[in-house]
């Protein structure tokens, strides 16, 4: 287990794995000199806690106000269709003082919704896990297997199943939100075939550039209304030591008038230990946002 306290010399050996980005104290020790009007969290599988509650502890350990947690994995496909693990994640939350931010469906990346058919209980099983967790946004991934580029007919049956499960969402008031590699015009067409203000874009700066877009055209063009939470990562780096320009990142979102959940994914060198390393990218985003 991770210890509760990162002493000055254990940090000092760790930040030499953070290719000279160590902090001179804790990000959660730096208490209200940090705070912001955005809340920072991080996704379950990157804190290497994927549908386990001790995702809390780590996150508690960094200072981070909350967790993406997962609704599935590989190893249980049910996971937060149980009472006992329901009951565990809200404990956990309970105890570190870490909210619940969102939930997440990674593992349609291997088990795709465009074709597979089991993942359409995920789907509405996870609205009522989220509902009973509170939780009012739920991430549905559309990468690997389960990508849409180039493919009308899973985009098409993405949007029949959405249309299915679109009204459940509606009456529990949480939003479906469809992370992929498509474009901003494109997230807009799927949202406007289903019709329904329960299916939004989860945005992810990263995704997006590598994709090829001009991520402060996409910006403006989703606003404000249709994006629910962002992804803040640099893959294989800390946050600020990647190519993506993060300052015109936060303008852009300002004049979006953006100020939702942030969730920390990856962002951390080969090698780094995670908790030192997460707590760089919550106070290069703290600075950042404050």
């Amino acid at each position: 287990m991770i210890s509760s306290v990162v002493s000055r010399r254990d940090w000092l050996k760790t930040s030499a794995l953070l290719a000279g980005a160590a902090l001179t104290e804790p990000a959660w020790a730096l208490g209200d000199a940090l705070k912001s009007d955005f809340s920072i969290g991080a996704c379950d599988w990157s804190l290497k806690k994927m549908a386990n509650p001790e995702a809390f502890e780590v996150a508690r350990q960094i200072g981070l106000d909350g967790v993406q947690v997962s609704y599935n994995s590989a190893a249980d496909e049910a996971y937060l269709s149980k009472k006992g693990n329901l009951d565990a994640i809200r404990e956990a939350s309970r105890r570190t003082g870490v909210r619940i931010a969102s939930l997440a469906i990674g593992r349609l990346n291997d088990i795709p919704y465009k074709s597979e058919p089991r993942t359409e209980e995920w789907v509405s099983n996870v609205i009522d896990a989220a509902q009973a967790l509170g939780a009012q946004t739920v991430l549905l991934a559309f990468f690997a297997k389960n990508d849409l580029r180039n493919d009308e007919m899973g985009k098409k049956a993405v949007i029949e199943r959405l249309k299915k499960v679109a009204s459940k969402a509606e009456k529990a008031g949480v939003t479906l939100s469809i992370e992929s590699y498509l474009s901003a015009q494109e997230h807009l067409d799927i949202m406007q075939a289903v019709g329904s203000k329960a299916v939004k874009v989860y945005y992810d700066f990263r995704n997006a550039t590598d994709a090829g877009y001009d991520i402060y055209q996409e910006i403006p063009l989703l606003g404000r209304a249709n994006i629910t939470e962002i992804h803040m990562k640099e893959n294989g780096q800390l946050l600020g030591q990647g190519s993506l320009d993060w300052p015109r990142i936060r303008r852009a979102l300002a004049d979006i008038g953006y100020t939702g959940w942030m969730q920390i994914e990856g962002a951390m060198p080969n090698g780094a230990a995670l908790v030192p390393s997460y707590q760089h990218n919550l106070k290069f985003l703290r600075g950042l946002f404050s």
